[in-house]
């Protein structure tokens, strides 16, 4: 039985409690930790966690491990983005694996950290990604893999989200030192994600930020970026919180066809004067339909299929799915943008250690302030989405 610990009860540590508690037989929930108490308290009432202890701090948790009070094997880290290292190097300094929410950090500078701390301790560091483990993205990923499309020529990334104009007005949100970014970094940190999953990292990026709404924010609410791929491949990716309808996509442009999430499938022939005929490759189109509908179904989805990954990997001894250099990637094509838009040139990649994008101390000196923060509450009331299904 692995004993689990989840560490920050605000919103999102509901989908990774549904998501332990889909495994009662392999998984028990132990302990409950939040700077305000009474979330751990809420969230213990609200699930049946009867056998759990809530904690005020992480260090008070993890202190009681020390001493033998407290049985944890691994922790779920649902914190705000520039609490994740502290907390992570901490849990795994004493032996814990973890499970980090989205983003993984803020730099490439505590992503490594984190990574030093999982190789020292030789504890799972896990990041999460749950949009992997949605059966369009896993489709996506194995077409391309087996090349059915041909090489990739373009790409488009569309991580069109909404938030009204006081979703900064949260207190760590909206200011670089707490959130680490806007809509780039804490939204499209899932496109970011699949799309190196699926193509890994360019070779060079441009970018332009900006903020076109949100006045009470000093990071960006809207961001374009191009990204270049050997042979001439290009990538453009949309970050934005002022979407109506959230219509979210990912579509691969190949030699030989066109696949996307949600679902859409073109293959196009050309005439003798090299314009596209009315008639399609009828035949490649039903080979790629039949090619997924031959897929076999996950048994489980998002953050519980993710999480169903991780306990495999500690009952196994394997790695889990999505590791810290997963989530290290992430970042670093991140801060390559946010570079990239700060200082108006064209970033290569890999970024190095004398980056002045590598730490956080770099990125606070150079990116730009849209406007200052003015609001701040300490929590919204109501549920939160995450995004589409991609179907």
């Amino acid at each position: 039985m692995i004993h689990v610990a989840i560490i920050g009860c605000g919103s999102i540590s509901r989908l990774h409690i549904e998501g332990y508690l889909a495994f009662p037989e392999r998984c028990v929930i132990t302990a409950l930790c939040d700077m305000a108490p009474e979330k751990g308290e809420d969230q213990k009432k609200k699930y049946g966690l009867e056998g759990a202890k809530v904690f005020a701090s992480h260090v008070e948790l993890l202190k009681t491990l020390k001493d033998g009070e407290t049985c944890i094997d691994m922790v779920s880290i649902c914190t705000p983005p520039f609490t994740h290292t502290e907390i992570t190097v901490d849990c795994l300094k004493v032996g814990v694996n973890t499970l980090v929410e989205k983003p993984m950090a803020a730099s490439l500078e505590e992503c490594d950290a984190m990574l030093s701390a999982a190789k020292e301790s030789g504890k799972m560091l896990a990041c999460i990604a749950q949009n992997r483990f949605r059966e369009p993205i896993t489709a996506l990923k194995k077409i391309l893999d087996a090349g059915l499309i041909g090489r990739v020529l373009h790409a488009q990334v569309d991580s069109f989200w909404w938030r009204g104009f006081h979703y900064y007005d949260l207190w760590w949100r909206g200011k670089w030192k707490t959130e680490g970014g806007g809509c780039t970094l804490n939204h499209t940190v899932h496109h970011i994600d699949m799309l190196i999953w699926m193509m890994g990292l360019p070779e060079k990026v441009t970018a332009v930020l900006s903020n076109a709404v949100h006045t009470n924010a000093e990071v960006e609410d809207v961001s374009v970026a191009v990204l270049r791929y050997p042979q001439g491949t290009l990538v453009q990716i949309t970050s934005s919180v002022l979407h109506h309808g959230e219509e979210q996509q990912l579509i691969f442009q190949g030699e030989k066809a066109r696949v996307s999430a949600p679902w859409k499938v073109h293959a196009s022939l050309a005439g003798s004067n090299a314009f596209p005929l009315p008639e399609h490759d009828t035949e490649l189109e039903k080979r790629l339909h039949d090619f997924v509908a031959a897929l076999p179904p996950m048994q489980h989805t998002g953050h519980t299929g993710e999480i169903e990954d991780v306990l495999y990997a500690l009952e196994n001894g394997r790695p889990p799915a999505i590791g810290g250099q997963d989530g290290r990637n992430t970042i670093e094509l991140i801060s390559a943008i946010y570079k990239a838009g700060a200082t108006e040139t064209t970033v290569s990649l890999p970024l190095c250690k004398d980056d002045p994008f590598y730490t956080v101390k770099g990125i606070l000196a150079q990116v730009p302030h849209f406007y200052e923060k003015a609001a701040s509450v300490q929590s919204f009331e109501g549920d939160i989405t995450t995004g589409g299904s991609y179907k």
